[in-house]
């Protein structure tokens, strides 16, 4: 519940919240164009690494830089960028974020050899690093109540969406610019767009100069002790399929062991400035349970087109078009529930997000079914209604997620949060795909190249991350029902509450409990400035 505020309090929380800026679903308009632009670009790479090595006549090695070292680069700035944000103010640092990506992606799409397009791919990475945090704080900042609920909706469609549909936008560009040259349009499609993106932000997205407190900083100590964690983290994983040493199982565990004296750092620094990133986040049930619930999720959710375009391409024959269509129907359905699951997420909470868990994976078990009765020619007709259920599933697992994780956390730390939240969405994605991929090559192999067995069988770890978000999904459904006070639910009457917050609260009431932290957060400061100027 809302803590009590004084009624001179409440007048000043009252005069501090800025009215809705008219501009804000433009602004949003120009926010998610630009997020769709860096997260397609995770995806739409696989189905072009064919025509990039006979274009560049690539060795195998670089090609696996040029996907994996984007990713890498990504995780790597989301913290730091979101942290950066918060403190200097969000457009400025966005528009910095397309302008790097527009240029990056120009550089790739003119590349004249290997070396040149890996380079080029880890600018774009961390161009897309530094975009992403600054979407979800622009968000936070803009929009409240259940207009915030909408905004996050949209973003979930275009998560959803940029992920499932970047095997059909690419293979339709390769068709169109032809096999040797068609991966040159995968990147250089990017550049108007981010030209127009960089002028509309400008004209639509307010400039918020961040409130000055005397101890904020950046935390470069937490800077590096995160940048290393992440590397060695993400390093094993994006190049699961070329280390057949023990050697990433060591740097994996070094890299927990980084975090772990990141985590005691950023506690001993908490005591004399603003750390980088403020660890009671994780003391809020709503953020600690969403973060987890998201990496889980996203393990198993990327890793699906991954699996399904290799089966579909290499064991079927499928063209890139071809293979990129059987996605379409997740895409969809994501894109449809996301909408929706943005507009009730306040009144229907966590259980909302245990419900798409639970058509997520339905639709991804009858899928499994249907390959095992038809793995013939026509496969992506017999799954196209199992991805349709799975991806309206999706949609109501992302959007509501995030909506509910950001719900409590003050808008001056919206995009560091975002920041954190989203690096354990690229962690998961590359423990989904190391151990996913791992399994379905693991069985190609050893059924002498049967995709179809290779895929039902990557397809069921596939589901068991599914299962692991959807019993943490439940396990803080059961925790907020149990943290209410006796009769609470008799007093809201006909029992439409099942979890977060009911009746409209679960966002609604939790975003103003931050707003209503973040205004006394404020009023503090601006004491204790006034204290010291009063000083002789």
């Amino acid at each position: 519940m809302s803590a009590a505020v004084p009624p001179g309090e409440a007048a000043a929380t009252t005069e501090r919240r800025p009215e809705a800026d008219p501009r804000r679903w433009k602004a949003l308009t120009v926010c998610l164009v630009s997020g769709f632009m860096t997260l397609l670009d995770i995806s739409i790479v696989n189905v072009a690494l064919p025509s990039i090595r006979g274009g560049l006549d690539s060795p195998q090695s670089d090609l696996q830089w040029v996907v994996s070292g984007y990713a890498l680069a990504f995780g790597l700035v989301l913290v730091p960028s979101g942290r950066f944000g918060d403190m200097r103010g969000r457009r400025n640092v966005f528009v910095f974020g397309v302008a790097l990506f527009t240029l990056a992606s120009a550089a790739a799409g003119i590349a004249q050899s290997s070396t040149w397009l890996v380079v080029a791919r880890l600018v774009q990475g961390v161009a897309g690093g530094v975009i992403n945090p600054q979407v979800s704080g622009l968000i936070q900042q803009l929009f409240r109540g259940a207009e915030r609920g909408r905004a996050f909706g949209l973003l979930g469609a275009t998560i959803g969406v940029s992920t499932a549909i970047g095997p059909l936008l690419g293979g339709l560009l390769i068709r169109l610019g032809g096999e040797q040259d068609g991966w040159r349009l995968v990147f250089s499609v990017n550049v108007p767009i981010g030209v127009l993106a960089i002028l509309l932000a400008y004209r639509y997205i307010p400039h918020r100069p961040p409130e000055r407190r005397s101890r904020q900083s950046m935390d470069p100590v937490g800077v590096l002790l995160l940048a290393a964690g992440i590397v060695l983290i993400l390093l094993p994983l994006v190049e699961g399929q070329q280390w057949h040493s023990s050697g990433r199982w060591v740097l994996l565990v070094a890299g927990l062991a980084v975090i772990a004296v990141f985590a005691v750092w950023e506690r001993r620094y908490g005591r004399r400035r603003e750390p980088m990133v403020n660890l009671s986040l994780f003391g809020r049930r709503s953020y600690a349970f969403g973060a987890v619930i998201a990496a889980l999720y996203f393990a198993g959710f990327t890793a699906i087109f991954f699996i399904l375009t290799i089966y579909l391409q290499n064991g079927l024959g499928y063209s890139p078009l071809e293979a990129g269509l059987a996605s379409t129907p997740f895409a969809a359905g994501s894109a449809l529930s996301s909408v929706l699951g943005g507009r009730v997420v306040t009144r229907f909470g966590r259980p909302l997000v245990a419900a798409g868990l639970v058509l997520v994976a339905l639709g991804l078990a009858v899928t499994e079914v249907a390959v095992a009765l038809d793995s013939g020619q026509g496969v992506a007709w017999a799954i196209a209604g199992p991805l349709l259920v799975a991806g309206l599933g999706s949609g109501l697992v992302i959007s509501p997620n995030q909506t509910l994780t950001l719900s409590q956390v003050p808008v001056s730390e919206a995009g560091t949060a975002g920041g954190v939240l989203q690096t354990g969405q690229r962690i998961g994605t590359a423990v989904g795909i190391a151990a996913i991929g791992s399994v379905f090559f693991a069985e190609v192999a050893s059924t002498h190249g049967d995709h179809a067995t290779a895929f039902r069988t990557a397809l069921l770890v596939t589901i068991g991350f599914v299962l692991a978000a959807l019993a943490v999904a439940v396990a803080d459904v059961v925790a907020e029902r149990r943290s209410r006070p006796p009769g609470q639910d008799a007093e809201q009457g006909t029992g439409r509450d099942t979890g977060g917050r009911r009746g409209g609260d679960a966002a609604g009431q939790a975003g103003q409990d931050a707003e209503n932290a973040e205004g006394a957060e404020g009023r503090q400061a601006g004491r204790g400035s006034a204290r010291r100027a009063g000083r002789p």
